[in-house]
């Protein structure tokens, strides 16, 4: 059980991320995506020219920023591990169809606070698709659920992503012309706080999400598993915070950094069924997965290499979704993106039934 002093670092680091989710968008980030893994995630795969969706292109620095605070942290620490081959394969598609859910959903499970945090109800009906996802992959690691262990590797083995987010940082700073980059007002891609405070936001989430173990995942998991509620607690201080950051912001500014209600909410759309699913879909591969696309993130910067391959899979996801039409938009989910999701919950239940039930080879 957690102790009354890790409680309460959970919820002091919940406090500050909230703060400065909702400072974010205050400084530039489209409303309600302070801090959005998947949304962030697709916008730098459509700068690398993964994608050709011109509203969505920019190379995020709170993701460079997350993965090279974890790094920095755990060195510090001496938490740095390079280690991975736990079924590397299986989580790549894990991500794949992880991102699939999130942009049906228009967002992350870290977005879908943020989204209510301003106001959106549209997210009430993510978020019971998450829970309900959450309780899926809970019936199969209760049932003896495992992508086996992970071995020990060579430290460049764990230092290579964290090199490729340095190297991207280099590449946004420097704007060469092959790097695909969304116009002022073009789109969420053309909302951004500047390069230095967008990077330094990320560096000190990642950070506390690194000493916290934060994981939008596995608050609810822990609590429906262990009845320990530690993670929880930061993903609700996430909420308070980013909620009190926005009604103050609104109340100061005469801005609309909260406005409740469905309709008319940015980046968002008001079909429930499908927000339900995408989010169910993208809840049922997190727990799969071990953890949420932030925490995917933050274990990458720590040297692991299957959390790295996760994030590569999700990045591919991200290209997939906006080249073949599956993305939601405002407007609401497309019939190909309704095809993917169902196919990506039969999936990702192949997965965890292969994973769970299959006889031990001899």
């Amino acid at each position: 059980m957690a102790t009354k002093q890790e409680k309460q670092h959970i919820l002091i680091a919940g406090c500050i991320i909230g703060l400065i989710s909702a400072g974010l968008v205050f400084l530039g980030n489209p409303a309600n995506m302070g801090f959005c893994i998947a949304c962030f995630l697709r916008d730098t795969s459509g700068a690398l020219g993964l994608h050709s969706a011109a509203a969505v292109q920019y190379i995020r620095p709170e993701i460079i920023g997350l993965v090279l605070g974890s790094l920095l942290i755990a060195v510090a620490g001496k938490e740095f591990q390079a280690k991975g081959g736990s079924s590397p394969v299986t989580r790549f598609f894990l991500g794949f169809f992880v991102m699939i859910g999130c942009l049906m959903f228009l967002g992350c499970p870290f977005r879908m606070i943020l989204r209510l945090a301003g106001g959106d109800l549209n997210a009430l009906f993510g978020l019971a698709g998450f829970i309900a996802g959450i309780l899926a992959g809970v019936f199969f690691l209760n049932k003896g659920y495992s992508l086996k262990r992970t071995y020990k590797l060579p430290a460049c083995e764990g230092m290579a992503f964290p090199v490729m987010e340095a190297a991207l940082l280099v590449l946004l700073a420097a704007a060469p012309a092959f790097i695909h980059f969304t116009e002022a007002g073009g789109g969420p891609g053309g909302s951004h706080a500047a390069i230095l405070v967008s990077l330094a936001a990320g560096l000190i989430v990642g950070i506390l999400a690194q000493r916290t173990r934060l994981c939008m995942v596995g608050g609810i998991r822990d609590m429906v598993l262990f009845k320990e509620s530690r993670l929880l607690l930061g993903f609700i201080a996430i909420f308070a915070m980013a909620l009190i950051g926005n009604l103050v912001l609104s109340a100061v500014t005469g801005g609309t950094y909260f406005k409740l209600g469905m309709a008319g909410q940015a980046v968002s759309h008001t079909d429930g069924l499908w927000n339900f699913l995408g989010m169910l879909l993208a809840g049922y591969g997190c727990v799969l997965l071990g953890g949420c696309p932030l925490r995917q993130l933050i274990l990458a910067g720590e040297g692991n290499t299957d959390s790295a391959i996760t994030v590569i899979g999700l990045m591919v996801g991200a290209a997939f979704c906006h080249n073949f039409g599956l993305a939601s938009s405002g407007e609401g989910p497309t019939a190909n993106g309704k095809i993917a999701v169902i196919i990506g919950i039969v999936v990702v239940t192949a997965i965890a039934c292969l994973n769970t039930f299959r006889k031990e080879e001899s």
